[in-house]
């Protein structure tokens, strides 16, 4: 029997969806015909984050260039840029009255830019009429392209964040389209790019790592000023994603942030349910 087949351990379980408490988000989405990664991806803190009024909102559509193995995001026919979404997400941030907003987006390898120039009107859209909201982006690699970067960094932007999601041996199975040492770069030349902004990056365990391999990646993010880590468990979103390896214990969480410590991280989020975006401004600093 496959492992995923298994009932959740305890500590990874949510409570009952209460609707009406996610009725003001979904409403404000559904009038503005947004998308969030809380819904595309299948997030397990979905229901936590529309009752307090907040999403992860993804941008360039629904659909991906790549196909990931752990994602549950789709990868069909990619949609036409809207090109009126930039004020629309504005506008959306505006009306849920927040303080902290992630705009993250499916990889579009299709566009010459890679989405950046979105991205960076987004960016200047929010900041137009929400000026005191505090903005992290959650990128794509944009395949490495400096340019591309440099576009969506010399924003008026808080956090750059991207995510490595897996280990080194691991890329090839788990994000085949993707390369460790090309998300590992993108990180650098972000922070070399704009110094003043906080990079931030995003990994699963469960996928078959080992403790040494992770330990490896802390003291990467170190040499290159990545500032905030975040990890969560890994939890096989649909039968045609990847199987779950195993499932950590909360203490393991708890070793494996002293462990980052040891390394040199200075702001870290590692729980069984923490995911890149998950109360991303309680992590910022």
């Amino acid at each position: 029997m496959e492992q995923q087949e298994k009932r959740l351990p305890a500590w990874l379980k949510r409570g009952i969806i209460d609707v009406e408490s996610s009725k003001v988000v979904r409403d404000i989405l559904s009038k503005n015909g947004l998308n969030t990664v809380c819904n595309e991806a299948r997030c397990p803190n979905k229901a936590e984050c529309y009752a307090k009024k907040t999403a992860t909102f993804m941008i360039l559509g629904k659909n991906c260039t790549r196909n990931c193995r752990f994602c549950a995001v789709g990868h069909n026919k990619t949609d036409k840029v809207n090109l009126l979404e930039p004020e629309k997400i504005a506008q959306a941030i505006k009306d849920l009255g927040l303080h902290y907003a992630v705009i993250t987006s499916v990889t579009r390898d299709d566009l010459p830019d890679g989405g950046a120039e979105h991205f960076k009107e987004t960016i200047l859209a929010i900041k137009n009429i929400n000026f005191n909201v505090r903005i992290e982006v959650l990128t794509p690699d944009f395949n490495g392209n400096y340019e591309h970067i440099k576009k969506v960094v010399q924003t008026p932007l808080d956090v750059f964040n991207h995510n490595l999601e897996t280990t080194k041996r691991l890329h090839k199975t788990i994000r085949p389209m993707a390369s460790f040492e090309r998300s590992l770069e993108v990180l650098k030349m972000a922070k070399e790019i704009n110094p003043k902004i906080k990079t931030k990056t995003g990994l699963m365990v469960g996928l078959g790592e080992t403790i040494e391999e992770l330990e490896e990646i802390f003291v990467e993010l170190n040499k290159i000023n990545c500032d905030i880590v975040t990890i969560g468990q890994y939890i096989r979103p649909t039968k045609q994603n990847t199987e779950v390896v195993r499932y950590y214990e909360p203490d393991e969480f708890k070793m494996l942030e002293k462990l980052a410590k040891s390394k040199g991280i200075k702001y870290t989020f590692f729980a069984p349910l923490a995911r890149s975006s998950y109360r991303a401004q309680e992590v910022f600093v």
